[in-house]
């Protein structure tokens, strides 16, 4: 408006601006200023209408109109006009506008606020300034179909087609929109590694602020392995909601449902996914479908008698005590069992799994997983294993004759280490029945760590462990026997060398005794053939010759191994005279000449 008084005051100076000029001034120079003077206000009256006229908007923010003065007044009850009414004006000015409206400005007041942007993972969450007020019993705004979506958010189509006032069931998914936020208030929540932030974005008709609220508004994310039980607070148009009596089986858990889109537990559950679901109007659920285990461990304080041998070989037991905590995984802690009148802790492992058709059964009757387990499933695991522990159980039986049959008999602490199996399969079949009639499927019992009274294992122990002292004893008696054997070898190896020779020396002293025998048989034999061929001779030609043959025999034999005595020998000369006849006379005479040389020179 201070810009239409300035023009009009322009245009009222550019009329009257020549009659106070100076009378003094020439007619060519009062011409020449009567035109600057009427061009300069003509110039600052177009410059006010301009300016009351150009509407430029970013393209980050919208334009949100105020009309200032109009010919009529909104009803009681709203805030937005759809037919040029005073106050804020259903159309916008979209982003990136630039247009002349002549004075636009003049009689609305144009308000530059930020475009909604919605980041990804979350959405936003709307609420209605304006339009048709909600029904009884009704909490949140009808949900807007899908191909009106673009539509609702145009606020003259909000108001004039039917947009309820209030909380909307209908969410913003991640975008960016050119709201008129005069009409709708948008909220965004965030949450970190899944804990919420009181730092939300709220965008309202004061712009963007930020609210130190906790909102929650991300994304539904249903994972692998699980399933969404919806339970909705709102309830679509158009939708037969007859409840729906659910149950897992005959005698099992039974509980009320209805369709999908109705108020109440939905019978269908969600499957992994992500899904923008308006946290105000529907709460989820995650049941786990996969395999959970449940563990039965700990809590319990056990004794062990523990056996060892001293020094003099003596079997020595000795008494202690050993607490086991129960670890903050596990579903409970051990079960206490009593067979035969004593006090046994049973660990055990449950592997169970809910499946996805009975999941809404279960939230509606039970709850999640954890209402499960601590309501139906572990109780029942620790009563079943009572009742077996404490009853019968059918085991494997060999007659004389060798044929196997079944015998039932009471149950036996030692069952608990010989027949795990046994009362492994007796237990999973009694909680099977139980899970499927709570809606769970129980697909396997395994029994841990049984706590049995050491006294009862005793008698077992010291058999064991005599048996194994009279194994090591045999063992090493045998090593002892093995290793003199492996050193009598190596000592006979080492003195191999030395028994060889001896050998070989008692063998060479055996074939020399036999060649002296030989060569003293020889001798004999020819000493005896010599003397017999002496008597002879000497019967012949009597002793003394043969003496004297004897000495010349051995005077040659010498004089040929001793050569150099016949250069030094002086013979006699002797003449010896007699017959021809082959006689000694003249070989004993030369024979005397030489011993007696003084004899031979007579």
């Amino acid at each position: 408006m201070e810009y239409v008084l300035v023009a009009c005051a322009a245009l009222v100076a550019a009329v009257l601006a020549p009659r106070y000029l100076p009378s003094k001034l020439g007619a060519a120079r009062r011409r020449v200023a009567v035109v600057a003077f009427r061009t300069l206000f003509a110039l600052i009256a177009l410059f006010c209408v301009l300016t009351t006229s150009i509407i430029s908007i970013p393209a980050n923010e919208v334009g949100i109109v105020r009309r200032v003065y109009g010919l009529s007044s909104l009803t009681n009850g709203h805030i937005i006009a759809t037919e040029g009414e005073t106050g804020y004006q259903a159309q916008i000015i979209p982003p990136g506008t630039f247009r002349i409206s002549p004075f636009l400005t003049v009689f609305n007041e144009v308000q530059r606020l930020p475009v909604v942007v919605v980041p990804s993972g979350y959405y936003g969450r709307v609420v209605a300034n304006d339009g048709a007020p909600l029904p009884d019993a009704q909490i949140m705004a009808d949900e807007w179909p899908e191909e009106d979506f673009q539509k609702y958010l145009d606020a003259e189509y909000f108001l004039t087609h039917g947009g309820q006032k209030g909380l909307q069931l209908s969410v913003l998914k991640p975008g960016v929109y050119p709201l008129n936020l005069a009409l709708f208030q948008v909220k965004i929540g965030y949450s970190k590694n899944g804990v919420l932030e009181p730092k939300g974005d709220v965008y309202d008709v004061g712009g963007l602020s930020k609210e130190q609220k906790y909102l929650d508004t991300s994304i539904t994310s249903i994972a692998a392995g699980s399933v969404g039980v919806v339970r909705s607070s709102v309830r679509k148009e158009g939708i037969d909601c007859t409840p729906i009596t659910a149950k897992t089986e005959e005698g099992g858990v039974t509980a009320v449902l209805v369709p999908q889109g109705c108020r109440g537990i939905w019978s269908m559950s969600l499957a992994p996914n992500d899904y923008y679901l308006n946290r105000d109007a529907y709460d989820v659920i995650l049941v786990p479908t996969r395999v959970t285990t449940l563990q039965f461990q700990g809590g319990f304080e056990r004794r062990y008698i523990d056996l060892k041998i001293d020094a003099k070989g003596d079997i020595v037991q000795t008494e202690r005590l050993q607490g086991f905590a129960r670890p903050p995984d596990a579903a409970d802690a051990a079960i206490s069992t009593k067979i035969e009148g004593w006090e046994i802790p049973q660990e055990l492992r449950a592997i169970v799994q809910i499946t996805p058709e009975n999941a809404p059964i279960i939230v509606a009757a039970v709850g999640g997983q954890q209402e499960v387990n601590e309501r139906i499933l572990i109780p029942s695991i620790r009563s079943i294993v009572r009742t077996v522990y404490g009853g019968e159980i059918s085991v494997p039986h060999t007659d004389e004759t060798g044929a196997t049959t079944t015998v039932t008999r009471p149950t036996r602490v030692l069952d608990t280490i010989e027949n795990r199996t046994v009362l492994e399969e007796a237990i999973l079949k009694r909680a099977q029945e139980d899970g499927r009639r709570a809606g769970v499927d129980v697909k396997e019992i395994r029994l841990g760590e049984s706590a049995i009274p050491p006294e009862l294992l005793l008698a077992r122990q010291r058999e064991q462990l005599a048996g194994q002292l009279k194994a090591a004893y045999i063992q090493e008696q045998y090593s002892q026997e093995q290793r003199q054997k492996t050193e009598q070898a190596r000592a006979t190896a080492d003195a191999q060398r030395d028994i060889v020779t001896a050998q070989i020396a008692v063998q060479t002293a055996k074939l020399a005794e036999e060649r002296k025998q030989a060569e003293g048989h020889a001798e004999r034999l020819f000493l005896e053939e010599q003397a017999a061929g002496q008597t002879a001779q000497a019967n012949v030609l009597g002793k003394e010759s043969v003496l004297q043959l004897q000495q010349t025999k051995l005077l040659l034999e010498l004089l040929g191994q001793h050569p150099e005595l016949v250069a030094n020998l002086k013979l006699p000369q002797v003449y010896v005279a007699g017959s021809a006849q082959g006689g000694l006379e003249a070989a004993a005479a030369i024979f005397g000449s030489m011993v007696r040389p003084e004899a031979a020179n007579k």
